[in-house]
């Protein structure tokens, strides 16, 4: 896992054709607004969290947000565990995210 900033995760996805992006926040919190082509997995509820990440490519790049970077980070760290080659965690999650938002 690699903690990134905003600056490093726009330009880390703008040149990866194996990015994935996860939004682990609640529903409630993605009603806010999304990342344009995130995948929304909620990270506080565990069962359907974990059945879904078990069905990821683990070849594919993860860029993991939430609201904080607390969440994402945790995450991260489960998929590096599954064998997942790169994740990356965006520091200070959406809190902290200047960039463009889009409805989930």
């Amino acid at each position: 896992m690699k903690n990134i900033n905003q600056a490093e995760w726009q330009e880390l996805i703008a040149n990866d054709s194996q990015a994935v992006i996860l939004d682990v926040r609640t529903p409630g919190e993605c009603a806010e607004g999304i990342q344009a082509n995130a995948q929304m997995i909620d990270f506080l509820d565990q069962p359907s969290f974990m059945a879904s990440i078990k069905e990821l490519d683990t070849s594919k790049n993860y860029y993991i947000y939430c609201r904080s970077g607390n969440r994402s980070g945790q995450a991260c760290q489960i998929l590096d565990n599954m064998g997942v080659q790169s994740t990356y965690n965006l520091t200070g999650g959406m809190v902290a995210w200047t960039g463009e938002t889009v409805a989930p």
